[in-house]
């Protein structure tokens, strides 16, 4: 395992301890720091910045080709950390509390603050896409904001930000957002450039910020959500793709699978919409067209027999989306490949 200690808590300082073991180059740009690496260690980019009242940001988008732990020694500003993994899974545990090791899972809010002088330990798995923002908060600096309403905090939280050795460690594994997932998408396609680009970012971690600090007060208050999925109805959502397509030739309403998997219909197609990038009925028609199109390769039916097959009613309709997604008819496609394999048997 490839360890990185890093002494210090800030995000760019962090960046620049970070890409000295990584072997990564590290470019500037409105304020806005970027490691770039691809070596033996792995690939990927994080970035970094900072604003005022004390709130960073560190982004990582990186796949490393082994277990990495990165080590952060936390000294006398302990800051309070939101985070959330929007791809892959970061195992995280303390120096003050080794005991309460833990999985940071996908979409799972997630809000800690250590201990003084304590060790924080995030290790990146290896072979695995991970994309985790990180924002942090420094406590004495934000307490100085104009309007910074702690006082209107739940308990818990209004504690963690109070700079008391007593409130150093707090803990927070919440619910799997698909609200905040959405957001942080947002935050991490922004194309801007210049103050529009830095004004965005600063407001789009605001929104995350308010976002995950309501998650928390729901989860401590026991309010369920629409846009909150537990472990489980992820769990359900990943086994709906197996049924939908041991089912594909049958009527698939979205109705219809919400029953099937005990989930209203809302958090349904939200849950399709974050995990797979598609509502539920375009995540059926992908499914369709991903069949047909292995029946006309690999299968001697006719089109109107992969058409039946996949369940559809109108072979135009099939040609017309089949067109769309391939670029091709079905029968144009069919006579390509079988032109293809003849020219190879040649």
């Amino acid at each position: 395992m490839h360890e990185i200690q890093i002494k210090s808590i800030n995000g760019v300082e962090i960046l620049k301890q970070i890409s000295n073991r990584l072997n990564g180059t590290v470019k500037e740009r409105w304020g806005e720091y970027v490691l770039e690496f691809n070596n033996e260690i792995g690939s990927g980019t994080i970035r970094a910045m900072s604003f005022d009242w004390g709130v960073s940001l560190l982004d990582y988008d990186v796949n490393f080709k082994e277990d990495i732990k990165i080590v952060y020694n936390i000294g006398d500003i302990n800051p309070i950390e939101f985070i959330f993994v929007s791809n892959g899974e970061l195992d995280y545990h303390t120096s003050s509390d080794t005991e309460d090791r833990a999985i940071i899972e996908r979409y799972q809010n997630t809000i800690f603050s250590s201990k003084r002088q304590s060790k924080e330990y995030f290790i990146f798995p290896k072979d695995i896409h991970v994309k985790a923002n990180f924002i942090y908060i420094f406590k004495k600096e934000y307490a100085k904001k104009k309007n910074n309403n702690l006082s209107y905090l739940n308990f818990g939280l209004q504690q963690a930000f109070s700079d008391s050795e007593e409130n150093d460690l707090f803990k927070h594994y919440g619910s799997f957002n698909l609200k905040i997932a959405d957001q942080v998408k947002t935050l991490n396609e922004n194309r801007d450039n210049g103050i529009v680009k830095s004004l965005n970012i600063e407001a789009q971690l605001y929104i995350i910020l308010a976002m995950q600090i309501l998650e928390y007060n729901n989860y401590e208050d026991d309010v369920l959500i629409h846009d909150s999925l537990s472990k489980e109805e992820i769990r359900k959502i990943h086994k709906l793709t197996a049924y939908i397509l041991d089912h594909i030739s049958e009527p698939l309403t979205v109705n219809n699978l919400a029953k099937e998997v005990g989930i209203n219909v809302k958090k349904l197609q939200s849950g399709f919409r974050v995990l797979y990038s598609k509502s539920v009925n375009e995540y059926i028609r992908e499914i369709k067209l991903e069949i047909a199109r292995d029946h006309i390769k690999n299968s001697n039916y006719s089109i109107s027999e992969i058409v039946y097959n996949i369940g559809l009613k109108s072979r135009s309709y099939f040609s017309k989306i089949f067109f769309e997604r391939y670029g091709l008819l079905p029968t144009e496609f069919r006579k390509k490949i079988k032109a293809s394999r003849k020219d190879e048997v040649l």
